[in-house]
């Protein structure tokens, strides 16, 4: 039977604010029985990846958050971000709200950016009838808003179960659009400073989530922290406003047919008028722009737990060997398996309601691949059964 006391769920959850705390067990809480998780992947992102496409593989991505989110009246739900998917936990009252979104998405995803999006929602009934949970952390990354660390191998388990062609949504009719409303990608790449960016997912080896890889992750944290501002690819005062024709583009594409001239004309206002802000440095009623391009980088995940770690990180050479001597030795003894790939970029795409707002939230990722590439290099040492050096 549906509680409708558990749709506050996340909101009511505890906050830790120490990165570090995504290895500590008392964090995390199951997640209610009667709610479901929408997943959902870009089918073939590798191949789209080295067509050049990664822009759109990524909005792809944060677009699930965006289409869920929008439907459930912008309710405080735990969601992760994986550069070429997301996960969102949702309740069981928004259920087939959420169903819809998806449905409209997974139209809106080939119609628009020619691609293709397989979603599954999965009941958190079956998770645990497989021996699995999920179960999740409210971490904050700033006093302005938090977002989900999620452990138990139960996300990791529907993500397999939505490959494997099960608890599909299908796609909806040509007449259906998802609500994409506050999706931006309007943002330039954002170069590196020490040296690299670098994509790193690192999941439990053979001998599972124990002590030995919550010290392998406390490890891998500690090593990035020596970096200014922890490894974050976003510079503390913000990236620039940019001036993108590939993102006023990809932007307007998310807005309903009959509206597009207008959004677009809309858009590119907007960007003008933040960099004239940006020079000026000049207020305008409750929005100031030098502190919102504070917000952009405090507000940013970097760094995620996920049934595993994953960072896009700004390091040098020295703390990225270090980094992966320890990875690799991890790996070895079966604490781990990992995947790592380097470039010379971050990128970063948003879900900004509105930019008075302060709570809005900026998904990082590699800008040549990122998660997609470092997730496609482990699959590949996972089948081939042996370890393999990180991709450059």
């Amino acid at each position: 039977m549906t509680d409708p006391a558990n749709d506050d769920f996340f909101r009511r959850l505890p906050i830790f604010s120490r990165f570090e705390g995504v290895t500590e067990s008392g964090n995390y809480h199951p997640l209610p029985g009667d709610w479901h998780l929408a997943v959902a992947d870009i089918v073939s992102s590798t191949q789209a990846i080295a067509a050049g496409r990664y822009k759109a593989v990524n909005m792809a991505g944060a677009s699930v958050i965006s289409a869920i989110v929008n439907a459930l009246d912008h309710g405080d739900y735990p969601f992760v971000f994986g550069g070429d998917g997301a996960m969102v936990a949702v309740p069981a009252s928004g259920v087939e709200k959420v169903r819809a979104a998806l449905a409209a998405l997974r139209r809106w995803v080939a119609e628009e950016l020619q691609l293709s999006l397989r979603v599954a929602l999965v009941p958190m009934e079956t998770v645990r009838a497989e021996g699995l949970d999920v179960r999740v952390a409210r971490f904050a990354p700033s006093t302005l808003l938090s977002y989900a660390m999620f452990s138990g191998g139960g996300a990791s388990w529907a993500e397999k179960q939505m490959k494997a062609g099960r608890f599909g949504v299908e796609a909806a009719p040509e007449t259906a659009q998802p609500d994409l409303t506050g999706l931006s990608c309007r943002w330039a790449p954002i170069a590196s400073r020490a040296g690299e960016i670098v994509s790193i997912i690192a999941v439990p080896g053979t001998g599972g989530s124990g002590p030995a890889f919550q010290a392998l992750v406390s490890d891998i944290i500690a090593i990035s922290t020596e970096q200014a501002r922890d490894g974050h690819p976003v510079p503390a005062e913000g990236p620039d406003f940019p001036m993108s024709r590939d993102g006023l583009a990809a932007e307007t594409r998310a807005a309903p047919k009959g509206r597009r001239l207008r959004k677009r004309f809309a858009i590119a206002g907007q960007m003008a008028l933040m960099w004239v802000l940006q020079k000026t440095g000049i207020p305008i009623g409750p929005f100031d722009p030098r502190r919102y391009k504070r917000d952009v980088a405090a507000n940013s995940d970097f760094r995620k737990f996920d049934d595993g770690l994953k960072m896009t990180i700004d390091v040098d050479r020295e703390h990225l060997a270090r980094i992966e001597k320890r990875l690799d030795e991890a790996e070895r003894q079966g604490v781990c398996h990992y995947g790592l790939h380097r470039q010379t970029a971050a990128l970063m795409t948003c879900f900004v309601l509105t930019p008075i707002s302060r709570d809005h939230m900026h998904f990082i990722d590699g800008a040549d691949g990122g998660y997609a590439q470092a997730a496609s290099l482990l699959t590949a040492k996972l089948r081939a059964g042996a370890p393999a050096v990180g991709a450059g």
